[in-house]
């Protein structure tokens, strides 16, 4: 097993990727915290799949914008899991709209979830990582924060700050040993791309794009993270790392 007997927490763990990042921990060997913000049912059932592998779980309801919210998950996942060896900056959610039309609370709640989430998990699960001297962070943007994408300026925004966040706390914390990298999937199977999986138009042009012709299942992501949580990314820091068909080539 590649992460036999490590903590991991998973921020946005109940859906998607967060889901299938979850399991495929638990499949290697890790126990895993599983966050979630509203529901409920989604991330009690990810915990009883974890357990079901054979392995500890606890579900913990935090809003990641929040960093006391973040700091008493990062000591949940120590009293409960006996530690924190990986964080997954996986939650995240969408306000689309056009620049000019944009509100200003929906510019301010998608930085505050994707790229103030990020700092505040990251700030409070790096220092216990520093204590222990090792640690792996993994956050998550999207071929939005590299490209952009009409209609969602905050979105691509935050993800572009992910990028500039992940490869300054990679120099900072790389001597304590711990690694900081981001996968950036391209159109995965989850609930935040049901629209535009659903509209025929949208699909055809987006597909068109990926050189593979077809969007990602969660599973077909998640061996991603596995990877950069094993001790096989032990000298893997502050890179991009792209799971998406070839869309950013």
């Amino acid at each position: 097993m590649r992460l036999k007997d490590k903590k991991a927490i998973v921020t946005g763990g109940g859906r998607g990727i967060g889901r299938a990042v979850a399991l495929a921990f638990a499949d290697e060997g890790a126990d895993v915290l599983v966050n979630y913000q509203s529901n409920d049912t989604a991330a009690r059932e990810v915990v009883d799949e974890v357990r079901a592998a054979g392995r500890k779980a606890v579900a913990v309801k935090a809003d990641v914008s929040n960093y006391e919210d973040c700091r008493q998950m990062v000591e949940t996942a120590i009293l409960e899991l006996g530690g924190v060896d990986i964080l997954v900056n996986n939650a995240g959610m969408s306000k689309p709209a056009m620049l000019l039309k944009m509100a200003e609370e929906d510019w301010d709640r998608i930085i505050d979830i994707h790229l103030k989430g990020t700092f505040n998990c990251t700030q409070a699960a790096g220092r216990k990582m520093k204590e222990q001297q090792s640690g792996k962070v993994i956050n998550v943007i999207s071929t939005a924060g590299i490209y952009g994408t009409i209609g969602q300026i905050n979105y691509s925004s935050a993800k572009a700050g992910v990028i500039g966040f992940t490869k300054s706390a990679a120099r900072e914390l790389g001597r304590y040993n711990i690694n900081v990298n981001v996968i950036c999937p391209g159109i995965t199977a989850t609930e935040m791309t049901g629209k535009l999986r659903s509209d025929e138009k949208l699909k055809e042009i987006y597909q068109s794009r990926i050189p593979l012709g077809r969007f990602a299942e969660p599973e077909e992501v998640a061996p991603a993270f596995v990877f950069l949580a094993s001790n096989e990314a032990d000298y893997v820091t502050a890179q991009v790392l792209g799971v998406d068909g070839g869309y950013v080539g």
